[in-house]
């Protein structure tokens, strides 16, 4: 063929192809219009649209003030709304939007301010009244169930199944008297069904409520299901059998840590390099990191030894006390009733220690022991109509999770 022909063919080619990008390129340019067609509850096509944020030093009146309104009309609209929209609750690098008219003046017809991805309060000024309003877009729960084995560490593996790192901590302060989280091995199996937002249906807002799961934890599987026994509607989890998840101690001061030191009758002392008892059981953390009592209780002790740094004592009952070593920062003092749960230090490396970590002490009727060892005393379990009705509730969630675990 002629290298006229050739390239006269090559050029066509190029032509045609440039065209047809055009084409798919303008198509995709009103497909995304498209999805911004409405929104708030108002067609953009019938207006002018801006999109913006919140800068430092902006006001809702120096915002619409730029829109060709003056003083006094800025006051007065101020007045109109207060009662439903307060302008001074407006905060910085939340988003806005201005619906503006689509004549030569783009006169400021609606004022949209975002307090959040699904409340907004609507400021709209077509009207001489003025009105004002607060709406909340259209939210959409999903139910989801996953499963298999672990990977890798719990939040590692809820990342690989695109779910929101919220729910590690939801499941491990449902299981904090049940499972030690350190302990699960890869290989152990899990299944979890939850629910998550979608907000118009189509963008993601989060995890909702933890609907019922289950962990292989030494071998054996523990379920876990929220349930509701009294009048008063409040949620605690339980097992498959009805008995509480929640038991008397929690099984660790901190969470998300590992072991770096057990209890031990004789143990080379990492500081003083000499063999002594270690009667503790030691979870490394980095700096300031929160330490909670294990169980409700009264501070017996606070204070400092060159040996133990900062620490706090508390007192259970007339059976067990816990004691916390090497904290960077006491936040109880001697006296104070404490809850299950709560701060009561931060991880730090007073006193002999040569890094960052807690050292948790045990005592059972006035004699240290193992914690790990230790079987505690547990919460109260179900029982009559109440576990019939429960059993009966889990039947259809429980076959779900064992479905997807292949149990």
């Amino acid at each position: 063929m002629p290298i006229k022909k050739i390239t006269l063919l090559l050029l066509l080619l190029i032509l045609v192809f440039s065209c047809t990008q055009k084409q798919e390129n303008a198509s995709d340019l009103q497909e995304q219009k498209k999805t911004k067609k409405s929104e708030f509850g108002f067609l953009y096509s019938e207006f002018n649209v801006v999109h913006d944020t919140i800068k430092s030093g902006d006001t809702f009146g120096s915002i619409i003030q730029k829109q060709n309104i003056g003083d006094k009309e800025v006051y007065d609209i101020i007045e109109k709304v207060k009662d439903t929209f307060d302008v001074r609750t407006m905060r910085f690098n939340k988003p806005y939007v201005l619906l503006r008219s689509k004549h030569k003046k783009n006169k400021l017809q609606v004022f949209i301010y975002q307090l959040d991805a699904v409340n907004y309060y609507v400021v709209d000024l077509r009207d001489t009244a003025v009105v004002a309003y607060k709406k909340a877009k259209p939210i959409r729960i999903k139910r989801r169930t996953i499963g298999g084995v672990l990977k890798s560490s719990l939040s590692e593996t809820l990342e690989s199944a695109k779910v929101e790192g919220a729910l590690a901590s939801k499941i491990t302060k449902i299981y904090a008297w049940s499972i030690d989280f350190f302990k699960l091995k890869k290989g152990d199996r899990f299944a979890l069904t939850f629910t998550e937002r979608y907000i118009n249906d189509t963008i993601y807002d989060g995890v909702d409520s933890l609907e019922a799961a289950f962990f292989e934890y030494k071998g054996k599987i523990v379920y876990a299901f929220p349930y509701a026994t009294n009048s008063s509607g409040k949620i605690e989890y339980y097992d498959d059998e009805g008995k509480t998840l929640k038991n008397f101690f929690l099984k660790t001061p901190i969470k998300f840590s590992r072991i770096t030191s057990r209890y031990s009758s004789n143990r080379l002392h990492p500081v003083q390099g000499i063999w002594k008892a270690h009667k503790g059981t030691d979870y490394a953390a980095p700096y300031g990191t929160p330490i909670t009592s294990t169980a409700a209780g009264v501070v017996e002790q606070t204070g400092f030894t060159t040996g133990n740094g900062n620490f706090v004592k508390v007192k259970h009952n007339g059976t067990y006390s816990t004691q916390y070593l090497h904290m960077s920062k006491i936040l109880v003092r001697r006296g104070q009733h404490v809850n299950q749960g709560q701060i009561i230090g931060r991880v730090g490396s007073t006193g002999l220690a040569t890094g960052p970590h807690v050292c948790y002490r045990f005592w059972k009727n006035g004699v240290q022991v193992d914690a790990l060892r230790l079987k505690l005393p547990t919460g109260e379990s179900m029982s009559g109509s109440s576990k019939q009705r429960f059993l009966q509730q889990i039947e259809p969630l429980k076959r779900q999770l064992d479905s997807v675990a292949n149990l």
